[in-house]
């Protein structure tokens, strides 16, 4: 299985490449929105950052529905108020993931986009 991680941080990009890697996961990395566009649709889930450089997260999985990418994108986000997590589902994202992110988790978290 191959993932897209769209993350400007480094430290959480390493976190999450390593926990999936070790999961059996190829992982494929962008540091933007606009990178990750020429990428996810050769992938089998994108977990998207929400406060990117330049195109934000919800801009940017809004580019990739236009674009008709179908792959199962999950916001991937420290934004974790009250509504965060239904304001997102609701701009289209298929699940959530919050940050920091419980490394025990991730892999049946990922996993379960693809259900």
């Amino acid at each position: 299985m191959k993932a897209l991680v769209v993350e400007d941080n480094e430290r959480n990009l390493k976190l999450v490449r390593d926990v999936l890697g070790h999961a059996g996961w190829e992982v494929v990395c962008a540091g933007s929105g606009e990178e990750c566009l020429g990428l996810a649709a050769d992938v089998d889930v994108v977990l998207m950052d929400i406060d990117l450089p330049g195109m934000s997260g919800v801009e940017a999985l809004a580019a990739l529905r236009a674009a008709g990418v179908s792959v199962p994108v999950a916001a991937f986000t420290a934004h974790a108020m009250y509504d965060d997590r239904d304001r997102l589902l609701a701009a289209g994202f298929d699940g959530y993931i919050e940050k920091p992110v419980d490394v025990r988790a991730l892999p049946s978290q990922v996993q379960a986009l693809l259900s």
